[in-house]
């Protein structure tokens, strides 16, 4: 047996996370006190939205701390899947908000509701300055972690739906189309879902132990037994530990020769591994001819 695993470092630092958390409770203060008085639905939906921003960061932020501890004797693969287990919350959290909003606003389209676009206008430009910083101290992060992209999508879905409460509150103020802020709810909470959808697909199917959907399983095989003293390939086995942490077994049928002298070809297996598909574990249990079935099999 043979392997190779490369930590990942933190992608954010715990200042940038921490000042995202005070920003997004701030909002959500403001927004809920301009929510009532104003009483505007999609001020206080995007005041519900940014509370389960901070809780996503602050979530992430643990999960973080937890990916880099030790493995040990109980966890062998340490605590990666802290990441995606925390991304299953974030991204379930935001589906149940969603449908609350769809119901909220269903009320507010049967009975519309007088409100104060000046003041709902107002917060909702307070909220958007706020996420605007939010995303940006986030955005680097969100492209090498699947967590911190659940919780940057939080604020950057928060950012587009303030930018359509601004709007709405300015078209309440002159012109007095009450049915905007239900409206406005409506596609605030159908962005949210979509993304949420993804998040949550992608980390169930982490946790199915699915192959990586960009990497070609039958590909893997083929390269394989493409090498010079492959005879045969079975018991193959594709899957990821958490995001970036992908790993591959497989027993492998070689030509008669003595074990102790297919070393070169494990090695070889593995840069084909890591170079081509950007597997970074590797198990090999390499097998004479005769040892065992030729056959392939994902079994």
């Amino acid at each position: 047996m043979s392997g190779h695993d490369h930590e990942h470092e933190v992608p954010e630092s715990g200042g940038r996370l921490a000042i995202v958390i005070g920003l997004n409770f701030i909002i959500t203060l403001a927004e809920v006190i301009g929510g009532i008085l104003s009483g505007s639905l999609s001020l206080l939906s995007d005041a519900l939205h940014n509370f389960s921003d901070g809780i996503a960061v602050i979530i992430a932020w643990i999960a973080i701390r937890l990916e880099q501890r030790d493995r040990t004797d109980r966890y062998t693969f340490g605590m990666k899947r802290a990441q995606v287990v925390a991304a299953v919350i974030n991204a379930g959290a935001l589906v149940a908000i969603s449908i609350f909003l769809f119901f909220e606003a269903w009320q507010r389209f049967i009975d519309p509701q007088p409100i104060a676009g000046v003041i709902m206008t107002s917060v909702a430009a307070i909220g958007l300055v706020a996420n605007v910083i939010g995303t940006w101290l986030l955005h680097r992060g969100s492209k090498q972690n699947m967590n911190l992209k659940a919780a940057y999508l939080h604020l950057f879905s928060d950012a587009i739906s303030s930018i359509g409460v601004i709007l709405g509150g300015l078209a309440i103020t002159f012109y007095g189309v009450y049915w905007l802020d239900p409206l406005l709810t409506v596609l605030i909470g159908l962005y949210v879902l979509k993304e949420s959808l993804e998040i949550l697909w992608h980390s169930l199917k982490i946790f199915l132990l699915a192959s990586p959907e960009d990497i070609s399983v039958d590909e893997i095989r083929q390269a394989i037994l493409a090498l010079d003293g492959v005879k045969g390939l079975h018991h193959t086995h594709l899957w990821e530990v958490s995001e970036h942490d992908i790993k591959f077994e497989a027993h492998v049928t070689v030509e008669d020769q003595l074990l102790s002298q297919t070393e070169p070809l494990r090695q070889e297996i593995e840069q084909l591994l890591a170079e081509r598909f950007g597997v970074n574990h590797v198990l090999l249990q390499l097998e004479q001819e005769g040892a065992s079935c030729d056959t392939l099999d994902l079994t």
